[in-house]
């Protein structure tokens, strides 16, 4: 007869805190070297000059300077083009 141990209920696994994504500087604003301007998932917005994009996605300020955001078409890998919002330090 075959038979599987017992499983434990499992209750209190979904507790953990949410990644806290979103824009961090805004249009406007002044910022220095370093800096996290969005944090994301994904690329639904792409770095601009002045910036640059770490591995999870993040954009930061590649110098001192203020914060523009410009609607882009990004060209994907079939040749369709995607709008797209471009975040610059000026």
């Amino acid at each position: 007869m075959s038979h599987v141990k017992a499983g434990g209920s499992s209750k209190n696994v979904h507790n953990n805190a949410g990644p806290r994504l979103g824009v961090k500087r805004y249009g406007g604003q002044t910022v220095s070297t370093g800096e996290v301007l969005v944090r994301q998932t994904g690329s639904t917005k792409v770095a601009g000059p002045g910036t640059f994009m770490s591995r999870n996605f993040t954009i930061h300020a590649a110098k001192d300077g203020v914060v523009t955001f410009q609607k882009t078409k990004v060209r994907r890998f079939t040749g369709k083009t995607a709008p797209r919002t471009q975040v610059s330090v000026q």
